[in-house]
């Protein structure tokens, strides 16, 4: 455990509450839909579904504010302010999907993308605990200066390229991880993405190679992310037999 003074205490409490928050959430959920008599179900005054993103943004805008407000040396203040902010990321995360859609796709395929958020924003923070630095900023200052930001700026134009192609998630966790930008980055776009329909003509190779490795390499991984993805935090409708 680290110190409670360390930054990377706070972090530690986030990703605590991150991840606790998210299986707590999900566990509720399951239980609403199976109809168990004995759990409370869903919050609904006055005939209103309460989403559980609302107590998240409170939560966040509670831990943010309070993170931000409370003095350097109130160390177990700021702890709690970042664990109370991973609650509520947990929360306004899991329902991204509502969010991007603004309408309840929660138990739909499109609810998928609700559960991508939250694994990648739980790969993130586990990456930035084991001591991952976006872009290696911790390297930026010293001798070679101009070098280093140089190197800096090349990753990030390949990490663009990467998100541009449809890897959001060699993209997003390039910015930690060295070499996954470039590989992102010089590999064949996705089917559908920017990338794809800017560079790839209609019936060209590129475009059929592109097909060729969604349908043998990527939908099969695809198919069994979604296999573990569901298994904590339950089967959507699509999938229902």
């Amino acid at each position: 455990m680290y110190p409670l003074h360390l930054p990377q205490s706070r972090l530690l409490f986030f990703f605590v509450g991150l991840v606790l928050a998210f299986v707590c959430i999900r566990i509720s959920v399951r239980l609403i839909r199976a109809k168990v008599r004995w759990w409370p179900g869903n919050l609904t005054p006055g005939g209103t579904h309460i989403h559980h993103v609302v107590p998240g943004a409170v939560f966040m805008m509670l831990g943010g504010v309070i993170g931000l407000a409370v003095p350097d040396d109130q160390h177990g203040w700021r702890v709690a302010a970042a664990a109370l902010l991973g609650v509520g990321t947990a929360l306004v995360l899991d329902e991204f999907a509502l969010i991007l859609h603004l309408r309840d796709v929660y138990w739909t395929k499109d609810g998928r993308l609700s559960v991508d958020a939250v694994f990648l924003a739980i790969g993130m923070t586990g990456l930035l605990l084991l001591g991952a630095r976006p872009l290696g900023y911790d390297e930026f200052y010293g001798e070679g200066m101009a070098v280093r930001v140089l190197v800096i700026l090349v990753n990030l134009g390949f990490a663009i390229v990467a998100l541009l192609k449809g890897k959001v998630w060699t993209g997003l966790l390039g910015l930690l991880v060295p070499v996954l930008p470039e590989i992102g980055a010089l590999r064949l776009a996705r089917p559908g993405s920017p990338w794809a329909r800017w560079r790839y003509t209609e019936g060209s190779r590129k475009l059929r190679r592109a097909y060729r490795r969604e349908a043998r390499i990527r939908q099969p991984l695809i198919r069994a992310k979604i296999r573990v993805q569901e298994f904590i935090s339950g089967r959507h409708d699509d999938e229902e037999a």
